[in-house]
């Protein structure tokens, strides 16, 4: 039975349409989902929307609709950019869905039974923006002395009636768990939650009073759940929590929580306290990414500078974005992006280097062996290039997806997509066509073995692009998982069935800037 993989991205809050961080998050998040499956992992892949709470209310007032409706429109658009994207999930939560309402109750009643729930009056600092609630000392001033968060958001003073959860009884434990090697990554978001809960934990309060929409709390008409309560609970509703079902019992706890850095403390703080008191296993790792920047600058709709992801999808192309999003930033780190960025990154890697080694590869096979895949010897030159590629395909590049570190991993592909280009340029088959021609079908055929690895290990950043190369090699899709990389059996099968090389189809053409961004 393969080893079972649950990967989950922060369901976004859709009080506005997608940006290019909510598509970083679903594409990085893809690509490890993708890798693992590939790897003979049982994956599941569970993404979605965050709907309830009071900034969804007041927008929604504002619009002069219902909370619901607002949430309606705004989650298809998340959805569509996710299908847009190639993003495989397995599910799509949403947070309004009846079987979410359910799972979020009986979270509730688990707290309430092991005494973690109390009745009290919350009078503190609350940013709508964030939904979250913040100490004074950790709040800042603008320049007009109004008081904001840690993420530089407007706070307002709220006094009403609330539940509270008893998170201080859960100091210790979550001390313990934050110095676990391995569950809060990067280093410097588990230092940051460390000297969080170090400061000492105060009584988190659950509940509102002020609004209706969202979650009820059980046995209350007046109080519904604090938004994170019941948006955290998506990860366990996704896989039938309350109920024992046969995804709950492989799937949790979850390998991976995929998020961003502004919400780690939900994720390793709360969260875990959450399930602790209700008695369940906590996560295995949660990792918070860095911020995608347009040009350096966070986007926001004051300074007019957000991106819709799916225009970017459109201009370059679905897999250029995933490619570039991957290639171009530590994931960890904050990066930046410019459509200047995108166009320089993908033509020189994509289109020069590794597109224009399959298509004259693929060409010549084509064009000067009539298309045939036949038996060569190699030889020391052929041998040392192989080497070198498998290296990279079925040692580095895997080793540093499976550290979540893509940008390295994909370095060392690149470093064998240069070294196939190097082979070509010094081994010249052109010129052996009239000098030497069963040497230009060695070296053109130890190209088209190497091409095969290249694809097979770059399919989680460019699926849709490598399974045309794939196809156009005439790789059976039952022998494109990265076993197969080891696997020699297919070349031989391929030699055996007489199978023809056509004209390649360019996959990937160049790009050029849109005229808005070209002068």
């Amino acid at each position: 039975m393969s080893e079972p993989f649950y990967i989950t991205t922060a369901i976004n809050y859709p009080n506005g349409r997608p940006h290019i961080g909510h598509a970083y998050e679903a594409i990085a998040a893809d690509v490890i989902a993708r890798f693992q499956r590939l790897r003979g992992r049982d994956v599941r892949f569970q993404t979605g929307t965050d709907e309830h709470g009071l900034k969804m209310a007041r927008k929604a007032e504002e619009q002069g609709r219902t909370p619901r409706e607002l949430a309606d429109e705004m989650s298809g658009y998340f959805r569509v950019m996710d299908d847009t994207l190639d993003i495989s999930y397995d599910r799509f939560i949403r947070t309004v869905e009846p079987d979410h309402h359910a799972a979020s109750q009986a979270i509730w009643r688990a707290m309430e039974a092991k005494g973690d729930l109390y009745l009290d009056r919350y009078e503190g600092w609350y940013s709508v923006r964030d939904e979250a609630y913040y100490d004074e000392s950790e709040l800042s001033e603008d320049a007009e002395g109004a008081k904001l968060s840690p993420q530089g958001t407007p706070v307002e003073w709220t006094v009403e009636e609330s539940w509270f959860f008893r998170l201080s009884n859960y100091q210790d434990r979550l001390l313990e768990l934050l110095n676990h090697p391995g569950f809060l990554e990067p280093e410097s978001r588990r230092n940051e939650m460390i000297a969080f809960v170090s400061q000492g934990l105060r009584d988190l309060s659950v509940s509102r009073t002020s609004f209706d929409w969202g979650v009820k709390v059980p046995g209350s008409d007046d109080h519904v759940m604090y938004v994170w309560v019941d948006a955290l609970t998506n990860y366990i509703t996704g896989l039938g929590y309350p109920e024992d079902t046969e995804e709950w019992r492989k799937f949790w706890p979850a390998s991976l929580h995929l998020i961003g850095k502004d919400i780690v403390r939900f994720h390793t703080v709360y969260w875990p306290a959450f399930l602790m008191s209700a008695d369940l296993p906590v996560p295995q790792k949660v990792f918070g990414h860095g911020f995608i920047l347009n040009r350096g600058q966070k986007e926001s709709k004051s300074l007019g500078n957000v991106t819709d992801p799916l225009a970017l999808a459109e201009t370059f192309g679905v897999d250029n974005l995933r490619y570039f999003l991957m290639r171009e930033v530590a994931f960890g780190q904050d990066g930046s992006y410019s459509p200047q960025a995108i166009v320089a990154r993908c033509n020189a890697e994509l289109a020069n280097s590794f597109g224009n080694l399959v298509q004259r590869t693929l060409s010549m096979i084509a064009k000067n062996m009539d298309g045939a895949i036949l038996d060569f010897e190699a030889s020391g030159e052929d041998k040392a290039l192989l080497s070198m590629v498998q290296s990279a395909c079925r040692e580095a590049l895997p080793r540093e997806f499976e550290a979540l570190s893509f940008s390295t991993g994909i370095e060392a592909w690149m470093q064998a997509v240069w070294a196939c280009n190097q082979y070509v340029d010094e081994q010249a088959p052109w010129a052996l066509r009239k000098t030497d021609p069963k040497r230009m079908e060695a070296v053109l055929l130890t190209l088209y073995v190497a091409i095969r690895d290249l694809a097979l290990a770059i399919q989680p950043v460019v699926p849709s692009k490598a399974k045309a190369v794939l196809d156009m090699l005439g790789i059976a899709e039952d022998q494109r998982t990265y076993a197969d990389l080891a696997n020699q059996s297919w070349y031989g099968a391929l030699v055996s069935s007489g199978h023809r090389i056509g004209k390649p189809e360019p996959q990937f053409p160049r790009l050029d800037l849109p005229d808005a961004e070209a002068t």
